[in-house]
């Protein structure tokens, strides 16, 4: 046995899971501070800002985890195809398309309860976002054209799709930007807290990315989806249907992507707005990275993200920092944990 093999033994496995996702945040930041002094700013200060202004305060702290259930919802959506060995690039088309549906429904059925509503709401999300991933995965499947090239394509419609619906079709004449009129009143989230305003989004992220561990660790059909990334030609030599499964893999990334769309209508802006997408598809892509996949720790990576993002607000605001230095750490994250691979191996 070599010295390697015995240090990495004595290692707790917490560590030797941890450890390199550590070593990365710090060697990350340690990087962006230099940038921050060359460029004249306070180092610490700035780190201070990053890392606790979603802590001070009850706002910034809500205002963290409403960018969090986005970013968990678009990691997951990458994530489960990419067990599969695909890749979505289409979350921002699905977010955006399933937050058309969630508009629409809650628009055209706003006199219904809550109890109808709401669930319809929801439903219309995602199944609207089922249906913008399978269109990538059914050219997959019968013209094997790339999904990578398909998702990030109907992305562009979907911006088209969105200006019309916001412009043309339900249009409120009071807002000065592409808008439409609020949905019914049953088809809003409720609210854990009410100040600051926290809706039960929250809660079913959470709900959520626990099914989806449970999906592709406890069940047949997860196995054989994870089998599939893993490796297909022996996926197929057991009698798996490969083909099948990198579709239905994207089809279960669409609907957590269009899943966020509807929560962030119903539960954010109780409208559809044109460009309410926010970056949350480089950050659910680069959660998704950093997580390697792993739907459990998606969450916790996600949760992370969205404190930087909270911090980036507040640099810009308070230091007049670009926010894009964030966009740095957070790259130079995801570079440090995919080499920390290649240093263990």
């Amino acid at each position: 046995m070599s010295v390697a093999t015995i240090s990495q033994s004595r290692l707790p496995r917490w560590l030797n899971a941890v450890g390199p996702y550590v070593v990365a945040v710090v060697v990350s930041f340690a990087a962006a501070g230099v940038f921050i002094g060359l460029m004249g700013f306070n180092v610490l200060r700035a780190y201070e800002t990053i890392l606790f202004t979603s802590f001070r305060t009850p706002n910034g702290f809500i205002q963290t985890l409403l960018k969090f259930v986005p970013l968990t919802l678009q990691a997951l959506a990458f994530t489960v195809p990419l067990a599969a060995g695909k890749f979505n690039i289409g979350g921002e088309g699905q977010l955006i398309v399933g937050g058309i549906a969630a508009a629409a429904v809650g628009i055209v059925f706003a006199g219904l309860p809550g109890i109808l509503l709401l669930p319809l709401v929801l439903l219309a999300s995602v199944v609207a976002g089922a249906i913008w991933a399978g269109i990538p995965g059914w050219l997959l499947y019968r013209f094997r054209i790339s999904e990578i090239l398909t998702t990030v394509l109907l992305n562009f419609v979907s911006f088209q799709l969105v200006n019309y619906v916001a412009v043309e079709i339900w249009p409120d004449p009071a807002a000065g930007h592409p808008t439409t009129v609020p949905i019914g009143m049953g088809g809003v989230l409720p609210l854990l807290i009410r100040r600051p305003p926290l809706h039960v989004g929250f809660f079913l992220a959470i709900v959520v990315a626990g099914l989806v561990y449970f999906y592709l660790t406890r069940t047949v059909t997860g196995y054989e989806l994870v089998a599939t990334g893993a490796n297909p030609r022996a996926a197929h030599v057991y009698g798996i249907d490969v083909r099948k499964l990198s579709v239905l893999s994207l089809v279960i990334g669409g609907m957590l992507g269009g899943l966020s769309g509807g929560i962030e209508v119903a539960g954010l802006h109780h409208r559809l707005i044109e460009g309410f997408q926010s970056n949350y598809l480089t950050l659910g892509i680069l959660t998704g990275l950093i997580a390697k996949g792993n739907s459990a720790a998606v969450p916790f990576v996600a949760f992370f993200l969205a404190v930087l993002e909270v911090g980036a607000s507040a640099l810009q605001r308070t230091m007049m920092i670009p926010g894009e230095m964030v966009i740095i750490v957070e790259a130079l994250i995801v570079l440090f944990v995919l080499l920390s691979d290649v240093v263990r191996r």
